[in-house]
């Protein structure tokens, strides 16, 4: 994705990129960020990016997050996924009443943000508020949060309705859940609530952060249906972490490149090689403009319900694509590139991992976009 200048969201990720390199065995192990990399991403400004109202600054784009985090993903997908999600939690914030986004938003930009939105709770109508029950599964970067937004089911006007609600670090427990093959780094345990009384200025209709429609709000990251944005949020990191493998990919295959080849030298054949090289780099370059249009789009504004289900076709797309780049990559490195303590096998991982978020899924986004578009034209 190509910008006249590099933001600087971007370059606060290039310089945090080494610290984050520097700790993604270690946050592997521990299934959770290093607190260092943690505070390097909140001081860097991944959580209060699209942050409504912060004296002083505007909300950012999209077309400056996904570079930043593809950027940062490079050298850590699980930090980059954390940086992506609490900003993408953060712009949701703006959905709240003015109270409510006042009350989050407090202790100014230091302030970290995530969220569980599947509808996993119950949320019961009680005097100035709602009593909150529920288990919310995959909460990234849940460890070092203030607040978690999560979802919960409850009825309005005798109508079934979820509504997203704001809660304080203070009011529920994390559950360490999170124990699978990528992505092992972010953290994404399970948040418990037990009878929380949530008030009703940190509470709004989830069918109002899914039309983009926050009150009062001008930025255009504010005005934007959920679906528009979501995606660019979850494919940016698995971007950074393919581009990632490629990087290592070279160096592993870097004599077998450079071999002139043939019966005479008895060297390997370079050609195989060159042909990987050229269709993962074109790969990652067509997914790097797919995304970039996608972020223009939302930073735009005003976009439309097509657009908006073109934009999730697009990013399930990409998710796709880019794993079938770091397959391929796996697959011709050799047995070294799968050595446990590979980098590259840790990449080919993360993306896998990635790619399987709901939110990326090809089936759905393909079917909504098809029944937008017309359906099958002759």
């Amino acid at each position: 994705m190509l910008q006249a200048h590099e933001s600087a969201l971007t370059t606060a990720a290039r310089g945090m990129a080494p610290l984050a390199a520097a700790h993604a065995t270690a946050a592997e192990e521990r299934r959770r960020l290093h607190p260092e990399v943690a505070e390097a991403l909140t001081d860097a400004g991944f959580p209060h990016h699209f942050a409504p109202g912060l004296p002083g600054r505007s909300p950012g784009t999209f077309a400056e997050l996904v570079e930043a985090v593809a950027v940062l993903g490079e050298e850590c997908a699980s930090a980059a996924w954390v940086a992506s999600v609490t900003a993408s939690a953060g712009r949701m914030t703006a959905h709240l009443p003015p109270e409510g986004r006042a009350a989050v938003w407090e202790k100014g930009p230091g302030t970290v943000v995530v969220a569980g939105l599947m509808p996993a709770g119950t949320a019961e109508r009680v005097p100035g508020g709602w009593r909150v029950r529920g288990e919310w599964a995959y909460v990234s970067g849940v460890d070092f949060a203030d607040w978690t937004l999560v979802a919960a089911r409850t009825r309005e006007a005798d109508h079934p309705t979820v509504r997203v609600l704001a809660v304080p670090r203070a009011d529920h427990a994390v559950v360490d859940a999170w124990s699978v093959v990528g992505m092992r780094g972010t953290g994404s345990h399970t948040v418990v609530l037990e009878d929380v009384v949530v008030p009703d200025e940190r509470s709004v209709p989830l069918a109002s952060v899914l039309r983009g429609d926050a009150e009062g709000a001008s930025a255009p990251c504010h005005r934007a249906p959920l679906k528009a944005g979501n995606g660019l949020t979850l494919a940016a990191p698995l971007l950074g972490a393919a581009r990632g493998a490629l990087r290592r990919w070279r160096e592993l295959t870097a004599a077998k490149l450079a071999s002139p080849g043939g019966a005479i030298s008895g060297g390997p054949d370079p050609g195989p090689y060159e042909q990987a090289l050229a269709r993962a780099e074109g790969e990652l370059d067509a997914v790097g403009l797919l995304l970039g249009r996608a972020a223009g789009v939302v930073d735009r504004g005003a976009v439309s319900g097509l657009e908006t289900a073109r934009n999730a076709r697009d990013c399930a797309l990409a998710a796709e694509r880019l794993a079938g780049v770091v397959d391929g990559l796996l697959r011709t490195a050799g047995t070294r590139g799968q050595a446990e303590a590979e980098p590259l096998q840790r990449h080919w991982r993360d993306v896998n991992c990635g790619a399987g978020h709901s939110g990326l899924q090809w089936a759905p986004a393909a079917s909504a976009y098809a029944r937008l578009a017309g359906g099958p034209r002759g």
